[in-house]
């Protein structure tokens, strides 16, 4: 066997060990958030387990149909194209490092091309339908009152909802209207914060923050002190999405698909609205201009003489 070509010792076994050195890796010396390495793990986990089922336990022995097989397996699992494409960056990315340590020879992945993908119109919350989950909270009980201001910054910033959960007390400048967000790659963003928005937070901070015994430094707090989860969000929006009689399904990313498309059906420049979600390319923005054009001939074909 080609000692130069074989996976290590401790991998035939299972990968594990071998990912994680490569996850670590991406962390420190590439500086990619957590958020982003839970994901590469997990599809490289489901990578190694079909390998398993290949019979493939030297990386001298894998070859561009296996990894192509393995793309072909996770779109019959009905994984959506951006979820398999994602997998094959991190196959590159994987591939790419094993060469980096010299644990392969080539790269086997160094001509296969990512897929190009169809751009799926975000879903959105209509004005009136936005409204009425702002207003689902009860605001006379302490959790209404927080989940309340909760969803008016989530849809005042269009900030993620790991944003929204990482928000730290002092990021949160309510005197001057703004917030300072920390997004992907730790990139740090200023986003103003609207009258009713600030009015919210004003009420939650005064009338129950203040009453908790803090044991973190997160804006937003459950009844035992600590920052809230992503999950918990998740929930409370589907929670408040019933409540209001919401049927089309929704998440914590809705608010910010509402955000971007509300603001540029009302006028806003499209370099704004990019400064204001902190992406770092224009294409990724433009796609609420497709969903705004999409409301726009709605709107045209209905009320025009001739639509």
């Amino acid at each position: 066997m080609n000692t130069e070509t074989a996976l290590p010792e401790k991998t035939k076994s299972g990968n594990q060990a071998l990912f994680e050195e490569f996850l670590n890796y991406l962390s420190v010396e590439k500086g990619l958030a957590q958020n982003t390495l839970d994901a590469y793990r997990q599809d490289l986990t489901r990578y190694d387990e079909f390998l398993k089922k290949e019979k493939v336990s030297d990386w001298s022995k894998l070859g561009r149909p296996h990894i192509l097989k393995f793309l072909a397996a996770e779109g019959r699992r009905g994984l959506e194209s951006t979820s398999v494409a994602r997998a094959l960056v991190s196959i590159k990315l994987f591939h790419r490092y094993l060469t980096k340590e010299r644990l392969v020879p080539e790269d086997v992945t160094s001509v296969l091309e990512s897929p190009k993908l169809w751009k799926k119109l975000p879903q959105c919350l209509t004005m009136r339908e936005m409204d009425a989950i702002l207003k689902a909270p009860d605001t006379k009980t302490s959790a209404g009152i927080r989940d309340r201001a909760l969803l008016e910054c989530l849809y005042a910033t269009g900030m993620r909802v790991s944003e929204v959960t990482g928000l730290t007390a002092e990021n949160v400048y309510l005197d001057n209207n703004f917030i300072k967000c920390r997004g992907k790659g730790d990139k740090e963003r200023i986003v103003p914060l609207g009258n009713v928005a600030v009015s919210a937070c004003r009420a939650y901070l005064g009338r129950v923050r203040a009453k908790l015994k803090a044991k973190s430094n997160h804006f937003f707090l459950g009844r035992n002190g600590t920052g809230l989860s992503r999950q918990f969000v998740w929930q409370m929006i589907k929670k408040y999405a019933i409540r209001a009689g919401i049927t089309k399904p929704i998440k914590p990313h809705t608010f910010r698909h509402s955000f971007a498309t509300h603001l540029l059906e009302r006028g806003a420049d499209l370099r704004v609205v990019q400064e204001l979600l902190g992406h770092s390319d224009i294409s990724t923005t433009q796609i609420y201009t497709h969903v705004s054009g999409n409301r726009l001939k709605s709107v045209h074909a209905r009320f025009h003489p001739r639509g």
